[in-house]
């Protein structure tokens, strides 16, 4: 889909997505993050050239065949370049053949040569609120050639002291491409929090953005009386100690907040969250780099008290393989890549489809799955579109 057909795609969201959704995904939001995905198209064009990978592509070859063959770090690499290689597939470039086993890529002819630099100019033109995104992403493209050669990691590259900044600013409310699953998770909560209210629990709350948009969204809706306490929780000490001044900050008058530690691929009960002790479990972008699902939301489960729900706020990949651009940055962190798999719902890293977030919840012991929007019958119409919340509830 080309920029210019934004206007179409946003006319077929106003037949799919509920009212309250409309105002985040008009046609100037579907534009912006279609120039995003080209800016990542072209980063990844320039770390093809800058490791040779062109050369390389021009015999078929496996992932793992085309790293040895490039001089990657296998274990380290064969992830970020399987992603690579898929997104070139998508964009005409590649030839992906199967034998039932693997995969294996060879280049259909010369790659183009495309200069990043006039995509962001042109987003910084229209809306400079997107820049944390391309800031982030330039950051990890700079280092990606040494990160694939196994000469750094990639906490190295992304989370040193000295690049607390791009998160402060990419894990923003301010940040417009970011905010949307804030907003969405907001919404759902609003929609799905039992009538009683009772005590919330946020996992991975990160620098508070998440939080911020729920309790507001609560405020506005006069029901923020219902919430009898607001755990926030949060394992990087810098995050949490960013995401409670932020939030003390703007909800001053808020005594029913509290902020502490909290690893999600620990057991909870020792952590001080004790069975049956909350109503609401909410996460953005969190649960899918648990190391183990299934044991996370276990725990989760045993957390919530009977009818209690789960609501997550994700990125959902419409289809298994497909690429998802934020992957290029976050493909370069182990808890991404490299999680506990499962045959059925946890197959690979990073996002899941709906029906492996189905499944998993599921096979744990929820009930009453659901969606905000309906992503299932979204993506049959727009396969592209990935920003959902899922819910999920204890049974009684």
């Amino acid at each position: 889909m080309g920029r210019a057909e934004a206007p179409g795609a946003a006319a077929l969201l106003r037949g799919l997505l509920p009212a309250e959704l409309l105002p985040l995904f008009d046609a100037s939001f579907i534009r912006l993050h279609l120039l995003y995905d080209e800016f990542i198209h072209r980063l990844v064009l320039r770390v093809v050239s800058e490791t040779g990978l062109e050369q390389t592509l021009r015999e078929p070859g496996t992932p793992t065949e085309i790293a040895t063959r490039a001089g990657f770090a296998g274990s380290q690499a064969r992830v970020p370049l399987d992603w690579m290689l898929r997104l070139l597939t998508a964009r005409g470039l590649l030839e992906e053949l199967s034998d039932g086993a693997a995969f294996r890529y060879k280049s259909l002819g010369p790659f183009p040569a495309l200069d990043p630099a006039p995509v962001r100019e042109e987003q910084l033109r229209h809306e400079p609120s997107w820049m944390p995104a391309y800031i982030l992403a330039e950051t990890a493209a700079r280092d990606y050639p040494e990160f694939l050669r196994g000469e750094i990691t990639g906490e190295e590259v992304l989370f040193s002291p000295r690049r607390l900044r791009l998160w402060i600013d990419y894990f923003s409310n301010d940040n417009g491409l970011y905010v949307v699953n804030n907003r969405v998770g907001a919404l759902a909560v609003e929609q799905w929090l039992p009538a009683a209210g009772g005590v919330v629990l946020e996992l991975g709350g990160g620098l508070g953005s998440g939080a911020l948009a729920l309790l507001e969204r609560l405020e506005m809706a006069d029901r923020l009386g219902a919430i009898a306490e607001y755990r926030f929780t949060e394992l990087v000490p810098a995050f949490l100690r960013r995401g409670e001044q932020a939030l003390r900050t703007r909800l001053p008058g808020l005594s029913r907040v509290t902020f502490a530690p909290l690893d999600m691929n620990r057991p909870f009960g020792k952590q001080g969250v004790a069975p049956g002790s909350v109503s609401v479990v909410y996460a953005v972008n969190t649960l899918h780099v648990a190391h183990d699902l299934d044991f996370t939301l276990r725990e989760v489960l045993g957390a919530l008290e009977p009818g209690g729900r789960l609501v997550v706020s994700e990125c959902v990949r419409p289809r298994a393989r497909q690429p998802i651009e934020s992957e290029f940055v976050f493909n370069l962190t182990e808890t991404f890549r490299s999680p506990r798999l499962h045959p059925l719902y946890r197959p690979s890293g990073g996002f899941l489809t709906p029906g492996q977030w189905k499944g998993v919840m599921e096979a744990v012991g929820f009930a009453d799955i659901r969606f905000l929007p309906d992503i299932v019958r979204v993506q049959e119409r727009a396969p592209r579109f990935i920003a959902a919340a899922i819910g999920a509830t204890r049974p009684h």
